[in-house]
């Protein structure tokens, strides 16, 4: 077994401990011993977990025997000249001219390490990357391909490095980055031996100022249009999803929400409940304002189908050619500007509930898809050829006399009764208006909370004027007084003054036509106007009615009523 050079280092500052460091590796090489002045030296620190001997004098460090060689890393000339002179003659003494050549071959030597480690590193990187890579110097020389360059082009490196790309690829983005010394960006061409078209990126290498080469980044065009069809149809599924979510809703309101004790209220509240119970269609007819689609939204709740979509149609208020794109949607290119393919209601309501809302002024063509689909279950967007099934709950709802409608021919017979299967008839509010007190309690909570108010209740007199008004707008009407009055009144109670001229038109109108009560022209008109709509009722063809009884253009009344808002 070969003997160790023993070793002591003398100074463990920057110099000497990276000469320990080194040494400390070197198999047939033994520190016995370091020595430096100053106790919180971390190279002394790092010696001592490696279990060598410190001491902090020279005196302590000359007393150590057998040293081989002794290592002075301090550069001062006083400790150099006294361990030349009390040094054992076996001793060598390497001191810090020695030394410091030491610590730069050993600096050298670990930087040379680093820069080995960063290049296994880059080309591990380079190696991996989908993307293919070719680097040439300034004489165009190519220096290094990477493994996806060659799966790319079919090109292996040994035929590729070494080669020229001025000769192999002029009209490539990396002899254009040579050429110019400026990048390249998404630059289209061929790559030099082979057919392969590509969409490329390069760049000069810059190292002090000056140009190195070039590297070039490139994928085919193939791969790119692949990513771009991903893309494609990745948005398409975000807009498909982006779209039901804004069209989807939940149900709003419960049974707990439907106020009134009229037995005639009664009887359309325990039907209704009854019907949740089952997926029948129902027919919900009444006047308008009288909680039709309250009722549809308390259904839904209530129903096996209350975690589904609740979609709510209103049939007179979709243009008459969208009416069926809106139902069943369309294919992309059906007409113009069907940039995409569009779900239609009946798409969103699958598994829930459809609520149609003024289901007396859907057009007759679209009464006939809709009979179809009530009896198949099934349907097809418009400009598609394929059938789509549903399982739609169906809920209607009208202001209209749909059963006259059908006499007439307004209305086709067969849907009716198929839409019929379970009829709620909600009473207007002026035949149950024992329950108006129960009524506005549930608006003052609910405006109280919404607007931050403190209104307890009514005055006698106020809750009166409210029991004698005829409410030809019904429960909506009333909820509309009771916001404008909340909103108006600053007190606990709300007066009859706060509600007096709150009311869309009077009433009851005064019975002589003799000299009364005098009122502004503006008033009487409102009164007339509000009169005829609750004779005729406030659909469209009960405004036509109503115009021309009051001896006025249609336009005009819908003027008029836009003031009266």
């Amino acid at each position: 077994m070969a003997l160790k050079v023993r070793v002591g280092i003398v100074g463990m500052g920057r110099g000497g401990t990276a000469v320990y460091k080194t040494l400390s590796k070197i198999d047939h090489i033994e520190i016995i011993v370091v020595c430096d002045r100053s106790d919180k030296n971390p190279g002394l620190e790092t010696a001592r977990q490696d279990g060598v001997a410190t001491c902090l004098t020279l005196e302590a460090f000359l007393k150590v025997p057998n040293l081989d060689v002794i290592i002075e890393a301090t550069g001062s000339p006083k400790v150099q000249e006294e361990l030349e002179r009390k040094k054992a003659k076996s001793s060598a003494l390497i001191e810090a001219q020695g030394a410091n050549l030491m610590m730069y071959i050993i600096e050298e030597t670990e930087k040379l390490a680093n820069i080995k480690h960063l290049k296994g590193e880059l080309d591990a990187i380079l190696n991996s990357v989908q993307e293919a890579i070719e680097v040439a110097g300034t004489d165009g020389k190519i220096k290094y391909i990477n493994p996806s360059f060659s799966r790319v082009t079919s090109i292996p490196a040994s035929q590729r490095i070494g080669s020229n790309i001025f000769a192999a690829s002029p009209d490539g983005a990396l002899a254009r980055a040579l050429r110019t010394h400026e990048p390249v960006f998404a630059h289209r061409s061929q790559v030099g031996g082979s057919k392969v078209e590509v969409i490329s990126n390069a760049s000069p290498i810059i190292v002090e100022g000056k140009i190195a080469g070039a590297v070039v980044v490139f994928q085919p065009l193939t791969d790119i249009y692949k990513l771009m069809e991903q893309l494609k149809a990745s948005n398409q599924v975000i807009d498909d999803l982006q779209s039901r979510i804004n069209q989807i809703s939940t149900s709003s309101y419960t049974f707990d929400d439907l106020i009134g004790s009229h037995p005639e209220f009664k009887s359309a509240l325990n039907l209704a409940r009854k019907a949740a119970q089952s997926s029948s269609t129902v027919l919900i007819s009444g006047e308008s304002g009288t909680g039709k689609e309250l009722f549809a939204h308390a259904i839904h709740s209530a129903s096996s189908r209350f975690d589904k979509p609740f979609i709510k149609v209103n049939c007179a208020a979709i243009p008459e050619t969208l009416l069926e794109s809106e139902f069943f949607g369309h294919e992309k290119g059906t007409f113009t500007g069907a940039l995409k393919t569009k779900l239609g209601k009946m798409d969103l309501a699958n598994g829930g509930t459809i609520f149609l809302d003024e289901i007396g002024d859907m057009n007759p063509y679209l009464q006939a898809k809709l009979l179809r689909v009530l009896q198949e279950m099934e349907f097809e967007r418009v400009g598609g050829t394929k059938t789509i099934k549903v399982d739609v709950r169906v809920i209607a709802a009208t202001n209209r006399n749909l059963p006259a409608m059908t006499k007439q021919g307004d209305f086709r017979e067969d849907l009716y009764y198929r839409l019929n299967v379970i009829e709620l008839r909600l009473p207007p509010l002026r035949s149950h208006k024992e329950d108006i007190p129960a009524h506005v309690h549930s608006l003052i909570g609910k405006f109280n909370r919404k607007f931050g108010k403190h209104v307890v209740s009514l005055t006698s007199q106020a809750e009166e004027l409210l029991l004698k008004y005829n409410w030809p707008g019904n429960i909506r009407e009333l909820q509309n007084v009771m916001e404008r009055a909340m909103l108006t009144s600053d007190e606990e109670l709300i007066s009859h003054q706060a509600i007096l001229n709150l009311f869309d038109s009077p009433s009851p109108l005064p019975q002589d036509h003799g000299i009364g009560e005098l009122m502004p022209l503006e008033d009487m008109e409102k009164q007339m106007i509000r009169l005829a709509l609750d004779r005729f009722g406030d659909s469209a063809a009960g405004k036509k009615q109503a115009a021309k009884a009051l001896k006025i253009s249609l336009a005009t009344l819908y003027n008029k009523l836009k003031t009266m808002t």
